[in-house]
């Protein structure tokens, strides 16, 4: 039976435009339409970097969402999940992250570029690093 809170969406690469100001802001993001088509209940956005890596990773981190699944259109990142170590991720990998992983985007390539899809489409982050510094002090 269909949900009749969904609408048909289409969007296409030649008329996609990227944007900053997402959740990092050395990533630019095309939205792919898929938060209004679903209500809110799924994003998918294509997250390409804008600049090269600087040496800086994201930080220890976690979402709260239900699902969060990364696959890889161009290049490389190197990741760091807590429970399953670092992870190399290249063109044509697949990584589902399973809600609340601790994880840190160690490295990137100039090219890299993904598709992510996520539920909810919007998502508390939790920068876990701050955290453990503000509580150490």
């Amino acid at each position: 039976m269909a949900d009749n809170s969904m609408k048909f969406s289409v969007d296409h690469a030649e008329s996609g435009t990227f944007v900053a100001g997402g959740l990092r802001p050395y990533f630019e993001y095309r939205d792919l339409g898929i938060k209004d088509a679903t209500g809110g209940k799924v994003v998918a956005h294509v997250i390409r970097a804008a600049r090269p890596f600087d040496g800086s990773g994201t930080g220890t981190h976690r979402h709260s969402l239900d699902f969060q699944l990364v696959y890889v259109l161009k290049g490389w990142a190197r990741f760091h999940y807590d429970g399953e170590g670092e992870v190399t991720v290249r063109a044509g990998s697949c990584v589902h992250q399973p809600p609340g992983i601790r994880h840190n985007l160690v490295e990137y390539s100039d090219d890299f570029e993904v598709l992510e899809i996520c539920s909810p489409a919007d998502f508390g982050t939790e920068d876990l690093d701050a955290k453990e510094k503000a509580t150490a002090v």
